[in-house]
């Protein structure tokens, strides 16, 4: 009995390791993570894109990890980052829009310039705005946008415009996750060459020697450089219709909108407002030749979508407007982390559940046969001592025999 009962120990014992090991290898096992991938096909050839003018080019992504229902996606980009060779620039490497990263503005709208695209998750909240198409279930997307050019200004962290010249840098398609999701799996940057279409010689046709160069300087440096001296004086002042430019039309929730104006009357007060007096700024006095210039800082919780950006002269009446379209500040809030596919917490807790379930089980039936087996012996025992006992019982004892002598027989 003693050797039995030890084998059904040493059966409990590795049936129970069995199961542990079985929970603990669903517990950390990981879903394989996903690899971005992005190739780039034009009609000049590869990823090559024109130096003189705008490019189409066809963009397909693979390796990219599809998340069903998931919230976003992945915004498809043209720009700069500040390590291309590297990932320092990444988002989910701390890396943030306007300072490790900068790339072409445009909107979010279905048919916006082509300079950026938005591939949605399949089943996603926000699907019906993907300008670039669904992310299929195999991590595939393929797509087409426009390239402008060498050249664009973007905004830095401060909202402030940043000139990238990427004749001077390295520039490509980035990929980042949407809607200010944090996705590591669908990070990449895939660079262009620019060559020149022209037929005029002297060009390089690379997209920079310096990769990790900063973007050209803005602002009052190259005003000064370009002002020349003493020759203010003889210009004319500008006749005809005031107009508004800005430095972009995309503009982002919290950021700083840069404005000029022309046409003003020299000297007079020139206001300027946002969607109706959301925002104003001024007012500025028109310069001698009826120039105006200035930033607007936009609300935060400013409506997304389109506002009107009005300048209004207070002398000449002259009123020009240009329509901006507002964007969420990807920055802020604090990211969210995607959630990885895979297994789930409901699911890792139900096989937990039914490891335990199936050792008392097998713990229960190993028991069971224990107490069988023991009820069998004791009752076997018993019936060998029952039997032993009716044969002590059937032997039958005789009295002894009595000598009878003459005397009691009468002799």
């Amino acid at each position: 009995m003693s050797a039995t009962a030890d084998r059904w120990r040493t059966a409990l014992a590795a049936t129970a390791a069995a199961v542990a090991l079985c929970a603990a290898s669903v517990l950390t096992a990981a879903p394989v993570a996903a690899a971005g991938r992005v190739t780039i096909d034009s009609d000049l050839g590869g990823a090559q894109v024109s130096l003189t003018e705008p490019t189409t080019i066809s963009v397909n992504g693979s390796g990219f990890q599809s998340i069903q229902n998931g919230f976003g996606g992945v915004y498809v980009l043209f720009g700069w980052v500040t390590d291309p060779g590297g990932g320092s620039w990444r988002p989910s490497e701390g890396g943030h829009t306007g300072d490790t990263y900068l790339y072409v503005p445009d909107t979010e709208a279905l048919d916006n310039a082509g300079y950026q695209r938005f591939v949605s998750f399949p089943g996603s909240s926000t699907a019906a705005a993907a300008n670039g198409g669904l992310l299929a279930a195999d991590g595939t997307f393929s797509l087409s946008m426009i390239i402008p050019g060498p050249t664009f200004t973007a905004q830095d962290r401060d909202g402030n415009a940043a000139s990238v010249d990427c004749r001077e840098v390295s520039c490509g398609i980035i990929t980042v996750g949407a809607h200010g999701v944090v996705n590591a799996n669908n990070e990449s940057f895939t660079p262009v060459t620019f060559i020149d279409t022209s037929g005029s010689a002297g060009s390089s046709g690379s997209s920079g020697t310096d990769a990790g160069a900063e973007p050209a300087a803005t602002g009052a440096e190259a005003t000064d450089a370009e002002t020349p001296a003493g020759g203010a004086e003889e210009a004319s002042v500008t006749t005809g219709p005031a107009t508004i430019g800005v430095d972009q039309t995309a503009v982002v929730q919290g950021r700083v909108v840069g404005f000029t104006g022309q046409g003003f009357t020299p000297g007079e007060q020139v206001l300027v407002t946002l969607a109706g007096g959301l925002a104003a700024a001024g007012p500025y006095t028109a310069g001698q030749f009826g120039e105006v210039a200035g930033t607007l800082a936009l609300p935060t919780d400013i409506r997304l979508g389109t506002h009107v950006l009005r300048m209004s002269g207070a002398g000449s009446g002259q009123a020009p407007e240009i329509t901006l379209t507002v964007m969420p500040d990807p920055d802020a809030a604090p990211p969210l982390t995607q959630e990885q596919p895979g297994l789930s917490w409901a699911f890792l807790v139900a096989v937990i559940v039914g490891a335990v379930l199936l050792a008392l089980i097998l713990s229960s039936l190993i028991a069971a046969l224990v107490r069988r087996r023991r009820r069998k012996r004791i009752a076997a025992e018993t019936t060998t001592a029952a039997s032993a006992a009716g044969q002590v019982d059937d032997t039958v004892v005789l009295p002894p025999v009595r000598r009878t002598t003459r005397r009691e027989v009468g002799v």
